[in-house]
């Protein structure tokens, strides 16, 4: 059983798509449950599964496949800084050193606060702009020096103030 939360809304992401293609909807379904949990769990996975007439691994190898998809839940804000090789040329990896040193956490983890998660990703599409970051899977932020990433990380603590 689906809860109410999410009929109405999974039902307008499958009416984009022909019946027998309902499935098609997965993505957005999933969307819907990270907007309104935080993140994806195991169960609700199955409760996608179940409502869109798949197989609960077919949904689990979405989730996993893309990493806007939270598997855990993350703090507030989610960083994800592309450390692909383009933006290793121009210092994506020394930016995410710089966040895990100014955090104080390793990438992957939240802070204890629950203010931050840090994420590596792969490639963001904007290598010319490199070091490149994404907040919260919505904000791009690019040219990230060690001074831009100290006053985002300010500016993001001083707005939960």
């Amino acid at each position: 059983m689906i809860p109410e939360q999410y009929q109405a809304r999974f039902d307008r992401e499958i009416a984009k798509y022909p019946a027998e293609q309902k499935q098609s909807a997965v993505m957005a379904c999933l969307a819907i449950v990270q907007q309104q949990e935080g993140w994806v769990s195991t169960g609700t996975e199955k409760m996608v599964a179940d409502y869109l007439n798949m197989a609960p691994i077919a949904v689990h190898e979405v989730t996993t496949f893309y990493n806007m998809y939270n598997q855990q839940p993350v703090g507030k804000f989610k960083l994800n800084v592309c450390t692909n090789l383009p933006c290793q040329l121009r210092d994506g990896q020394k930016a995410l050193h710089h966040l895990e040193h100014k955090l104080g956490i390793h990438m992957g983890e939240t802070t204890p606060d629950g203010l931050f998660t840090l994420q590596q990703s792969e490639c963001l599409g904007a290598c010319a702009d490199s070091p490149v970051m994404l907040v919260n899977d919505r904000t791009m932020c690019s040219f990230m020096s060690n001074d831009k990433l100290d006053q985002l990380i300010d500016g993001l603590k001083g707005a939960q103030a």
